[in-house]
């Protein structure tokens, strides 16, 4: 876990793929990673989502490839099984969490109430993902709801943007932000990775800029 929470925290900025078709992993991790951000968290949105998983864990070694979307034991497993590194959840499954604490893979669950934060506390993880973040109030609410938990962090997930981006960075209850703006859908589909790339490095310079 330590290690994925201090990828996050160096990184900042963890893009949230979809991916229809297997061929498109290979040009997308490349640009990702040229881009700056050699992070995904695959969605299981699709049917190809295990084996793209699998075939960027085996491909490129140096990046920390997540599922998210997972909504249920059997994707979990079958997420770890193609080598998913961490686990992302839109909500709070007891028997998600409890299987990665056993497996020892880190998951980040979703929440957007104190009695959701409340399971994320008592199951001892030291993050949760707010979903849908910017639907849910943005950073006046993970500030108003984490004031209880003091020892939890944040992953805001949904309508974070380059627009808002630095605000949710600002908050130092945030460790990083789940983000597709710079790997949305249509450009995947059309091919677009040379803009992938391009929106990638603009995601990485509004970082730096954060952090100096």
């Amino acid at each position: 876990m330590n290690d994925i929470l201090t990828k996050f925290e160096s990184i900042k900025v963890v893009p949230v793929v979809v991916i229809d078709n297997i061929e498109d992993v290979v040009p997308l991790a490349n640009a990702l990673i040229n881009g700056g951000l050699p992070i995904a968290e695959v969605t299981f949105r699709t049917s190809v989502a295990s084996d793209a998983i699998k075939l960027m864990v085996d491909s490129f070694p140096e990046m920390c490839v997540g599922a998210g979307t997972i909504i249920n034991l059997n994707q979990c497993k079958k997420a770890i099984e193609s080598g998913a590194q961490f686990i992302v959840s839109p909500g709070y499954s007891e028997e998600v969490v409890q299987y990665c604490i056993e497996q020892e893979v880190p998951v980040f669950p979703g929440i957007c109430t104190p009695t959701e934060l409340m399971h994320v506390a008592n199951s001892g993880l030291p993050v949760a993902k707010f979903f849908p973040a910017s639907q849910c109030g943005g950073v006046e609410t993970i500030n108003a709801i984490g004031a209880a938990f003091p020892r939890i962090k944040f992953m805001p997930t949904g309508g974070v943007n380059e627009n808002n981006l630095m605000e949710y960075l600002a908050c130092p209850r945030v460790i990083a932000v789940g983000g597709s703006w710079m790997v949305k859908s249509n450009l995947i589909r059309e091919g677009k990775f040379d803009e992938i790339e391009a929106m990638t490095k603009g995601a990485v310079a509004l970082v730096k800029n954060h952090k100096r």
